[in-house]
């Protein structure tokens, strides 16, 4: 018996892929509009669940920190150190989740028509920057019940959202190709996320990590290659003023890790794209 092999390919031979990206918008606008309205309009509570989640893992951070007595700097109450770490967190665990996920949940999409493929990860972010301004919504509020005010340093914000965007999408596409061939990484997805959680500073501060004496120095290293590291202290940096300084080394690991993420990412999802109608 002959195998036979889909291939989908554009109808003009001069297409340019990253050009199509642009002429493709269309798509990318009507799958994330669809995305949003999937997921608030198709709940019971709606936009309530934007709001009750961040909630949660605030709270349970902040019990954790309590509980194992994690030091906080001086003059910043314990749930704005918790907050501030969890904006970028959830941002980032979310956005690598539906990435993930996101090929095969369009998989009738992959057998049908040309489109770079690439709009359909990167579609999945728009829903999950709903959800972070959601959350920067509770943060403020957080913020004004303790009236504490945030200094200049909150305008660099959003290069940290950037690189929490550039870290969840390099490791979201090359999961997502890898969860076409291989549909076991779906059981993967979660763990990848929970383990990430409890390794990243929430429910502590990196301080109690570089202070110890405890910790075996590769330890740390190993700690400062974890790209959210970096993340979540710029943002703490940023909210919170000096009291949470910015560890140069975990930056600086951050953008590196984040760059090859990224690229890897990329360069594998292409390797891969023209399987993926195949194999679906």
């Amino acid at each position: 018996m002959s195998k036979h092999r889909i291939v989908i390919e554009p109808s003009s031979e001069n297409s340019n892929y990253w050009k199509d990206l642009w002429n493709y918008r269309g798509l990318f606008y009507f799958l994330a509009w669809r995305d949003v309205l999937v997921k608030y309009k198709q709940t019971a509570i709606g936009l309530l669940w934007a709001v009750i989640r961040p909630l949660l893992t605030i709270f349970v951070m902040w019990f954790i920190g309590w509980l194992f007595e994690s030091k906080v700097p001086q003059g910043i109450p314990r749930i704005l150190l918790v907050c501030a770490a969890t904006l970028p967190w959830q941002f980032f665990s979310s956005s690598f989740s539906e990435a993930s996920g996101s090929l095969v949940a369009n998989s009738n999409l992959l057998t049908k028509v040309y489109f770079p493929r690439l709009i359909i990860p990167a579609s999945t972010v728009i829903v999950c920057l709903i959800d972070f301004l959601i959350s920067f919504v509770i943060l403020l509020i957080i913020m004004l019940y303790y009236q504490f005010v945030p200094d200049v340093k909150i305008l660099l914000l959003p290069l940290f959202l950037f690189l929490a965007l550039v870290t969840s999408i390099g490791a979201g596409l090359f999961i997502a190709a890898l969860n076409v061939k291989y549909r076991d990484f779906r059981y993967v997805i979660p763990f990848i996320v929970q383990f990430g959680l409890y390794i990243s500073p929430i429910a502590f501060s990196s301080a109690d990590i570089y202070n110890s004496t405890r910790i075996p120095q590769l330890v740390k290293y190993i700690y400062t290659l974890n790209p959210m590291v970096g993340i979540i202290d710029g943002f703490r940096w940023c909210i919170l003023g000096g009291e949470t300084p910015l560890h140069l080394n975990p930056f600086i690991a951050s953008i590196t890790v984040s760059i090859l993420l990224l690229i890897m990412g990329i360069w594998y999802f292409r390797k891969m794209e023209k399987s993926f109608a195949d194999v679906i």
